[in-house]
């Protein structure tokens, strides 16, 4: 199984740099057995049934980009500092620069906040802040930017519209530095509107890290490492699940990170509890062992997001909804369209 077996041509222009307004006026590709239909995200009532089970990502992103100043003697110098993963103590974090940062060296990032650096590595650093609980998380709100992928990054700078474009409606634990982005076409009247009709929820945590932004690097897909990122699944919502799925009820992870934790925590052949790290990498040959369908957006070519909707869809199944997508111009990535795909 190689890389280029994931690889598709994607115009630079159909990379979204905003999200659809209203949330649910995005466009949603429906592909259901071998149909492929143009829809929206607000036609969802029409097209899910009561007693399927969305599980949702409900992480908080944390404005996790911050500027600051280091001082050696009279010489002030300007650092940019993205928080990658919480440590026992500490964040891991990447500099830029990173060459001229010291261990030892104190940098400032406003009045209220500072981290002494007290690790470095070739590829990033650790940093110790002045602050904790919540008086850190009020000054990270004051002094951060939200985390844009690179693709959005490098076409623009984060503003404050992002702080509510870059969160989901229904973000409750803090520590992703990455959004769950299927879920971010969802707004309170349509999660109420399904409710209404009979279509349960289901909420667990990954904090997505930045990690899901890493390329792959070796030809032989099947030889890649994943990345850990932190999860819970509740015994209250393995309950949930598993009653679904005796029901006969429909189990949809509304994004690859709800998936991914899900399938994690259903190594028995049902959902366990499950608190920890996951690094479970699904490609083709996977056996699906709770997921029934999946919402989720346009992912990057040779992606492990490509591979994993690969195996729950079919590699040429796949490359002929990729195919319809870029001809029809769907808008791609995080702050793009998305795609309900029903095997």
């Amino acid at each position: 199984m190689k890389l280029s077996d994931f690889d598709f041509h994607l115009p630079e222009d159909l990379i979204a740099t905003r999200p659809a307004r209203p949330r649910t006026h995005a466009r949603l590709l429906l592909a259901q057995g071998d149909s492929i239909s143009d829809r929206h995200v607000y036609d969802l009532p029409q097209i899910f049934r009561p007693g399927d089970r969305l599980v949702l990502n409900n992480t908080r992103v944390i404005p996790a980009r911050l500027t600051g100043q280091r001082q050696r003697g009279e010489a002030v110098a300007k650092i940019e500092i993205t928080l990658l993963e919480p440590l026992a103590t500490g964040w891991r974090a990447l500099a830029k620069p990173l060459r001229k940062v010291n261990t030892a060296e104190v940098i400032r990032f406003s009045d209220r906040l500072s981290a002494t650096v007290t690790e470095k590595s070739e590829t990033d650093l650790r940093l110790d802040f002045n602050l904790a609980g919540d008086d850190f998380d009020a000054a990270l709100a004051e002094a951060g930017a939200m985390p844009l992928p690179p693709y959005i990054a490098a076409k623009r700078a984060p503003d404050a519209q992002d702080r509510d474009d870059y969160q989901t409606v229904f973000a409750r634990h803090t520590g992703a530095v990455a959004a769950p982005t299927a879920s971010l076409h969802f707004d309170r009247a349509l999660l109420q509107t399904l409710a209404d009709m009979g279509v349960t929820f289901t909420e667990v945590t990954l904090h997505v890290g930045a990690g899901t932004f890493l390329p792959v690097k070796v030809e032989d897909v099947t030889t890649h490492k994943m990345h850990a990122e932190w999860g819970q699944v509740t015994p209250q919502a393995a309950a949930e699940i598993n009653a679904t799925k005796r029901a006969g009820g429909r189990v949809i992870p509304v994004g690859t990170t709800a998936l991914r934790l899900i399938e994690s925590a259903a190594a028995s052949g049902q959902v366990e509890p499950w608190t920890g790290p996951t690094d479970i990498f699904i490609y083709p040959g996977y056996r699906f062992r709770v997921t029934d369908a999946l919402m989720t957006n346009f992912h990057l070519p040779k992606s492990t997001l490509m591979m994993l909707v690969s195996a729950l869809m079919g590699q040429d199944r796949i490359r002929t909804i990729y195919d319809h997508a870029v001809t029809n111009r769907y808008r791609f990535f995080s702050y793009g369209d998305s795609s309900l795909l029903i095997p």
